[in-house]
């Protein structure tokens, strides 16, 4: 029998979605083919509406081995599990001759943990009685959230968190939930047959596509312990993600009340001796962190150094002896431990790391309002990492809207331990860069416009001129903004003048959930939200209600964060403009996925305005522009307001 050709397997998936064949489709599909064929690895930029799910899943499903597809978000996820997959499959069934078989897999703390349902959670006698059930009054939010996953677990099948709609607290999931230190293992509980997570790893090691999150995929690159099924072939969508989740799954936090909470669990387990050692080295690691201020670490100091060594020995003495004690008095004895002994290893793992002071890691300390102090030690790079743990024995596809940052793909796939591309040599991957364009016309369909009459802004205050600019913009625009901010506190003063200016509804970004939001600002033209990171790049509102993206000022990392100022100091040292690497490449990404939010249909028009005239003036001004879409630009204030009326006019006429 013939094998059927890719452009026939992509015909019927595309007609079962309903969409419309694209030539950057058609280019990718070729493209993933054709690295799998020959084991090489591939980046595929791959714009809006381009219809890169299918891009990759018709080759992959066509491929026959094992492919492992990681996300950044749980919507794609989602998206992948229940929607393109299942209609692919369908669609592609007839030719294939076989029917592939898929299937979703996270971290073991997303699957509810019956052992933890039934047993009850090991706490710490202060925190309430042992049953948390018991411990909740039913009429307390808490204690609704345990009574309905209690109802729920007798009828879900899956037991993931996503499932449960709608959600409940963190606090009440970690009631009824464990990590993978946490988790006595299969063959030693007593509900091991029944286990959801288990169940979701059997069902990925038969199935033909695997659908994960980069955390995990983070996850079985550095432990070591596999927990992915074997597979021949990697495709990675959101790709431009994948370096902060990484480094995020990479990095290593201490608190006192992490401390303090260790240390009693401990005490149960283990002889006075060792749990007051135990206790001592936990206050003065406290005391210390009481005096800390904010920043990094360059060297560590006297104190922080004596009292992390007094945790890493205290907390080696206490594992061993957790291990070598058996207690029949402690209630559920094995689980006891094994809370106790995971809460214990991971003090002792953070506080080894940041003593023996690699080179290669960053420390610092963090000042929250409400929660004190916390020391963090994150890697400086995570290029060496990924280049060793994820581009061996396998072809890898990394996919984004956003992979080019200034022209070509070689920052990103830096970031990633390749090589530049055509650069060939022994132990170097061998990658190619493939821009598969997008379905829209940008330079008709978008403006973007640089405010470069405002004044460059500083970093404290308020921007009276900018508020002025994007109160007029909003008024010609007729509302539909989606306000871009690069802080928290600047959103929040921009919604709060604006309310009392014009008449236009704001949203604002932690008044409500983000879904909610997003839903009432793509209902009502004349709204507009406003917020920061996460509406960056998790809006999706095609049409007539999201057509102005402002952005207040250029994204770049804080001068004082710690780990991106590490990281250009380190590009710095070894030759390299660590401006450009680390600062310019960070705004870039995130300005793309920003500037993404207006076109996501090919009926959409719009502006992207930034209030920042450094676009225009800096130097590094066209590094940054060469990353966005391909919108006319323009720098006239009165062209962009007649832009907006005009496009604003035509809406309403359409009803809209």
């Amino acid at each position: 029998m013939t094998k059927p050709s890719l452009p026939d397997l992509l015909h019927a998936a595309v007609s079962a979605v309903g969409g419309t064949e694209r030539p950057g489709q058609v280019a990718m599909a070729e493209a993933v083919a054709e690295a799998i064929d020959d084991t090489s690895h591939r980046l595929i930029q791959a714009g809006t509406g381009t219809g890169k799910s299918l891009g990759y899943l018709v080759p992959a499903l066509a491929h026959g081995e094992r492919v492992v597809v990681a996300t950044a978000t749980l919507a794609l996820q989602r998206q992948l599990v229940e929607r393109d997959l299942p209609r692919t499959v369908d669609a592609l069934h007839p030719q294939l001759r076989r029917r592939p078989q898929f299937a979703m897999l996270k971290g073991r703390s997303n699957y509810l943990c019956l052992h933890r349902l039934h047993e009850g959670a090991p706490q710490d006698e202060e925190e309430g009685l042992f049953d948390q059930f018991e411990a909740a009054t039913p009429t307390s939010k808490l204690g609704k959230d345990l009574l309905r996953l209690r109802d729920w677990a007798d009828e879900t099948e899956t037991g993931d968190r996503d499932d449960l709609t709608p959600g409940v607290s963190d606090k009440a999931w970690s009631q009824i939930s464990v990590s993978s230190r946490e988790c006595l293992g299969a063959t030693k509980c007593a509900y091991g047959a029944e286990c959801f997570a288990e169940a979701a790893r059997e069902r990925a090691k038969l199935a033909d596509v695997v659908v994960t999150n980069h955390a995990l995929l983070a996850i079985d690159a550095i432990e070591g312990a596999p927990v992915l099924p074997q597979h021949e072939v990697l495709i990675v969508d959101e790709a431009h993600e994948l370096v902060s989740r990484v480094t995020g799954v990479a990095t290593g936090e201490l608190t006192p009340g992490q401390v303090n909470r260790a240390v009693k669990r401990a005490a149960k387990l283990v002889d006075e001796k060792t749990a007051d050692a135990l206790q001592t080295a936990s206050e003065s690691f406290e005391r210390v962190m009481e005096l800390a201020l904010p920043g990094r670490l360059e060297q560590i100091p006297e104190d922080l150094g004596y009292a992390l060594m007094s945790l890493r020995d205290a907390a080696r003495n206490v594992i061993s002896a957790i291990g070598a004690t058996r207690d029949k008095s402690v209630h559920d004895e094995d689980a006891v431990r094994k809370q106790a002994l995971a809460a214990v290893e991971s003090i002792h793992t953070v506080a080894e790391r940041i003593t023996n002071g690699s080179e290669y890691d960053v420390a610092w300390y963090e000042r929250h309002d409400r929660f004190g102090a916390t020391l963090r030690v994150a890697p400086l790079s995570v290029s060496g990492l990924l280049r060793e743990k994820l581009f061996e024995d396998r072809s890898v596809v990394l996919t984004s809207a956003t992979l080019k940052i200034g022209g070509d793909f070689n920052g990103v796939a830096a970031s990633l331990g390749l090589s530049p591309e055509g650069v060939e040599g022994d132990d170097v991957p061998v990658w190619k860069g493939l821009d598969v364009g997008s379905p829209f016309d940008y330079p008709k369909q978008g403006i973007l416009y640089v405010a470069k009459h405002l004044a460059t802004p500083g970093r404290e205050g308020t921007r009276g001129d900018m508020m002025d600019e994007l109160a007029e913009l909003i008024e010609a625009a007729g509302g539909r903004t989606l306000g871009l901010f690069s802080s928290m506190r600047g959103a929040k003063a921009a919604a709060e003048e604006l309310r009392g200016r014009i008449d236009n509804p704001i949203l604002l970004q932690g008044e409500e959930t983000l879904g909610e939001l997003i839903k009432a600002f793509a209902a009502d033209p004349k709204t507009c939200l406003f917020g920061t990171l996460s509406l960056w790049q998790g809006v999706d509102v095609p049409g007539p209600s999201c057509q102005l993206v402002v952005m207040d000022r250029i994204p770049f990392p804080r001068p004082d964060d710690p780990l991106m100022s590490a990281r250009q100091k380190s590009v710095e040292e070894h030759g390299g403009n660590g401006f450009m690497a680390v600062a310019a490449t960070h705004a870039a990404l995130l300005m793309a996925q920003g500037a993404g939010r207006l076109v996501r249909a090919t009926g959409d028009r719009g502006v992207v305005a930034v209030l920042d005239p450094r676009l225009a003036t800096a130097r590094y001004g066209s590094f940054l522009r060469a990353t966005l879409p391909d919108f006319w630009y323009t720098t006239d204030r009165n062209q962009v307001r007649r832009s907006l009326a005009a496009i604003d006019a035509t809406a309403q006429a359409d009803g809209k």
